[in-house]
């Protein structure tokens, strides 16, 4: 089955429509799948709901699907470094769903294991667990969580090989393995494909049985927030 192709708009072909659910890697910033992003902007695709850690950044990442309002719903942990976000949450044009990161990640990875919820202490008593089923186990209270089940999966990885087995280059690797395995469909962009044979299966962080279509492209790699110290005087 052929996995690559040339272009993400090429590697999206068909598998968009209105209302569809978007799982996407990425922490911040740092491995996000930015030309997939690219090709959903301007395959116009909207009333979107997107599971992800957060919605990048003004006119950058997933950002660019705001300032088009393509979204409808986002389903995050962390929305501080988006003014625009805020904007349009307040104003009511965007529905948000909080998540915290750990119950996020786990939420998707249940998702591509094929389970449908599970119970967690995280957000007991907070308005996390507002609307959902609250039960006791060994004298803890628990909240039912459940596993996120997308459409579709957009992720960022540094090589792979014509299979589709992954490889994420540190801290890059964040939410895109779980991500990848709740689509129904993943597709992934990558800096490099090597041939086929030539990964070390020990390395391989994903395997090609989760990604369904890859690209290969060139990446901006932005730093979010450059904090530095001022300089001495001699």
């Amino acid at each position: 089955m052929k996995k690559v192709y040339g272009s993400a708009t090429e590697a999206l072909d068909g598998l968009l429509h209105d209302g569809m659910t978007i799982a996407a890697g990425g922490f911040g910033l740092c491995g996000i799948p930015e030309l997939l992003i690219d090709a959903l902007v301007e395959s116009g695709v909207k009333d979107l709901t997107v599971a992800s850690n957060n919605c990048g950044v003004d006119g950058f990442g997933l950002g660019k699907l705001l300032d088009t309002k393509q979204i409808k719903k986002m389903m995050s942990s962390y929305v501080g470094e988006n003014a625009e976000f805020m904007r349009q949450y307040l104003s009511g044009e965007l529905e948000l769903e909080f998540n915290p990161q750990g119950t996020l990640a786990e939420r998707m990875r249940a998702g591509g294991c094929g389970i449908p919820g599970f119970y967690t202490k995280t957000g007991v008593g907070t308005v996390i667990a507002e609307g959902k089923e609250h039960k006791d186990f060994d004298g803890e209270t628990y909240i039912l969580e459940r596993g996120i089940f997308a459409d579709l999966s957009i992720v960022k990885a540094w090589k792979a090989d014509d299979t589709g087995n992954l490889v994420f280059r540190k801290t890059a690797r964040n939410f895109n393995p779980p991500a990848a395995m709740c689509g129904k469909i993943c597709v992934a962009e990558v800096e490099e494909i090597v041939e086929r044979g030539s990964l070390d299966p020990d390395c391989i962080h994903l395997p090609g049985i989760y990604v369904h279509r890859l690209i290969e492209g060139e990446h901006e790699k932005r730093i979010e927030q450059r904090t530095v110290r001022k300089r001495e005087e001699a």
